[in-house]
């Protein structure tokens, strides 16, 4: 079982860290992402990937209700999430996490109602893959632009 990182080392009350496994050899890679008997996972819902351009930023975003299970395989993510739930001990607080292989390799979970976003690191592309508990839902999520001045955070 691949280690778990708690809640207080990622700043953010409900946000969570795993370590994943990375099995490689001179042929390749395999990439250990999310397990049903993982403690972090609690449902599925779908599985989707998104890629980040080097340099651009997309940001910001809140589920009502998903939560959300983030690995970047390819390349490296900024992560940045900022806690606004009014009832949160972390009220206010911002997490930044780099995400990506080979020494950022982990799964971070993204609970509802929480602002996240996310900036590419590296010269290629970046792919980031989502395994959430909901299927896609318009309706329950909400955008902020980039610079939004609620969110205490200035992108790089």
């Amino acid at each position: 079982m691949d280690s778990l990182i708690g809640s207080t080392d990622s700043k953010i009350q409900g946000v969570l860290i795993q370590n994943l496994k990375q099995i490689e050899n001179k042929k390749g890679a395999v990439l250990h992402m999310l397990r049903e008997d993982s403690p972090i996972f609690s449902r599925f819902g779908e599985v989707y990937f998104s890629l980040v351009n080097p340099g651009m930023i997309k940001a910001w975003k809140r589920h009502k209700a998903m939560t959300q299970h983030f690995a970047v395989p390819v390349g490296q993510i900024l992560l940045v999430i900022y806690d606004d739930r009014i009832a949160s001990p972390t009220h206010g607080e911002v997490g930044e996490f780099t995400l990506g292989r080979p020494d950022h390799y982990f799964l971070v979970r993204i609970p509802p109602m929480v602002w996240y976003g996310f900036q590419g690191l590296t010269t290629m592309p970046s792919l980031v893959a989502n395994c959430s508990d909901l299927p896609h839902d318009p309706q329950e999520l909400e955008k902020k632009d980039t610079e939004d001045s609620n969110i205490p955070y200035r992108w790089r």
